[in-house]
């Protein structure tokens, strides 16, 4: 059981790593690409091949798959109930990266709400990750 705690907090630290790298990612490279404002069909083509040509979005779907792979595999031997709750930490971390990475304001309300995201993700991790027999 010991190989298998270690096994499933180092994946969920990949997932919450993954994951916000992510989305960070996903965020920076859509504001490079910049708001779309011509919703017509030539416009939203030519946007279209902006996304999916920027290295930035590339980067973060690699991430995002990282993610969904760290956690399909999590998956397959801990609790739904305690893997998705211990993820959560990861809204942490996109909170502090959007701070650092991409000069957004958060605001106290918003790190008190974090805080409280972390305090669940304590209280989730004191848990034992699988409750239900293995098949």
């Amino acid at each position: 059981m010991p190989a298998r705690r270690t096994k499933t907090v180092v994946l969920l630290a990949l997932m919450i790593l993954c994951g916000a790298a992510g989305d960070v990612l996903l965020s920076k490279g859509m504001k490079e690409i910049g708001a779309v404002e011509d919703w017509s069909p030539a416009a939203l083509a030519a946007t279209y091949v902006r996304v999916f040509t920027h290295g930035t979005v590339w980067l973060g779907i690699a991430c995002l798959i990282g993610f969904f792979v760290c956690y399909l595999l999590v998956l397959t031997w801990a609790d739904f109930s305690y893997v998705l709750p211990a993820s959560s930490l990861s809204y942490a971390l996109v909170a502090l990266l959007g701070w650092l990475v991409l000069g957004e304001t958060v605001t106290m309300l918003r790190w008190c709400g974090v805080g409280l995201i972390c305090m669940g993700v304590g209280l989730v991790g004191i848990t034992p990750h699988s409750t239900t027999e293995q098949v």
